[in-house]
């Protein structure tokens, strides 16, 4: 079959403005805990696109680890082309896809990075092995072969050796504050729902219904 052929009918739900709550939060947490229900792989995965110093746009894969502040957290190492992207431009937009569910939500805001108290406090929790990664890895940055990584891996191990492993200088949380959410519900005939809460300042939340 060729991709021009590959399409699916979406017939899974509806999105009716009498669904919404005045707070998109709400509504996000409802489709994050149905996602998990339906046994999504991975929920909590969002892209996460950046614009390079040189206007050049990034995108990959994170997972959202709270939803605090009124903002999405993900965490990583500050010297990754993400983190010298949000250095240079602190906004970013999120895309988080269910495919079994026939949703998507978009998210556009401001980024700003966690408190060390606050990336400390969830480094603490990382299995160890993932602890002991941060160190290993410098994101992003060339290596010579997968022997480099492992060599990294086992020095650190005995560094750290009965001891705890205290979060890197360099690795910590961001906090994306959306101005704009939209949530888009698959319908039939690609006539889908579509409605887009943007922040107003001081008046809380402005909603539309978008075409398809």
């Amino acid at each position: 079959m060729s991709l021009a052929d590959m399409r699916r009918n979406y017939r899974a739900a509806s999105l009716a403005d009498t669904d919404l709550p005045d707070d998109p939060l709400e509504l996000f947490h409802d489709w994050l805990a149905a996602a998990e229900a339906a046994g999504e792989p991975e929920p909590n995965a969002m892209a996460l696109a950046t614009v390079s110093p040189d206007g050049q746009p990034r995108v990959r894969y994170v997972l959202l680890k709270y939803v605090q502040d009124g903002g999405f957290v993900f965490f990583t190492n500050y010297a990754s082309l993400k983190g010298l992207d949000l250095a240079a431009t602190p906004r970013a937009a999120l895309v988080f896809w269910w495919p079994q569910l026939e949703r998507q939500i978009r998210i556009e805001g401001t980024v700003e990075r966690l408190s060390e108290a606050a990336s400390d406090a969830y480094f603490s929790e990382r299995p160890r092995g993932s602890q002991l990664g941060a160190w290993s890895s410098q994101q992003s940055a060339p290596v010579r072969d997968r022997n480099e990584l492992s060599d990294a891996q086992a020095a650190n191990e005995a560094k750290f050796a009965g001891q705890p492993v205290p979060r890197p200088a360099g690795w910590g949380g961001y906090l994306v504050s959306p101005e704009r959410i939209e949530f888009w519900q698959g319908r039939e005939d690609r006539l889908h729902d579509r409605f887009e809460y943007s922040r107003v300042v001081g008046t809380g939340w402005r909603v539309r219904r978008l075409a398809p």
